[in-house]
């Protein structure tokens, strides 16, 4: 592949875009030879990611836009949402208790969570008043 390839989606903070976000991310995952179950994993990371952008960047406010930029090239899958909502304080975020959580039946919390454990690296940084999460999937 040599050189990378790079897809944009710009759309409104709204639960009802999840379903297109996941469609897109799923189907150029799909043409640069991902597997089923690697497209699974991108595809809840990156669900979890645009839920916790709608429902806490911008508190469900579905005026404002979040773009997702996909990057392929030989060796990985970059996702990279960014927003101009609030910001996440990685000081404040503990690692759930999942035990505690699912006796609990306590819904929700377990995002971040999920995103490490689903992809190879996430990153997170405010650049120009902007939020930017990175996350990337290893083709191996």
């Amino acid at each position: 592949m040599d050189k990378a390839v790079t897809y944009q989606k710009t759309v409104s903070a709204s639960t009802q875009n999840l379903s297109d976000i996941r469609k897109f991310v799923s189907k150029h995952a799909l043409n640069h030879g991902f597997s089923s179950e690697q497209i699974a994993d991108i595809r809840l990371a990156v669900d979890e990611a645009t839920t916790n952008i709608i429902k806490h960047a911008y508190k469900n406010d579905h005026n404002q836009e979040l773009t997702i930029h996909l990057e392929f090239d030989d060796e990985k899958l970059s996702v990279t949402l960014t927003d101009q909502g609030i910001a996440f304080d990685l000081k404040k975020y503990k690692s759930p208790d999942i035990k505690k959580q699912i006796k609990k039946k306590k819904r929700g919390g377990m995002g971040i969570h999920l995103m490490k454990s689903l992809m190879d690296e996430v990153s997170y940084n405010v650049k120009n008043q902007k939020n930017v999460l990175r996350m990337s999937k290893n083709r191996n």
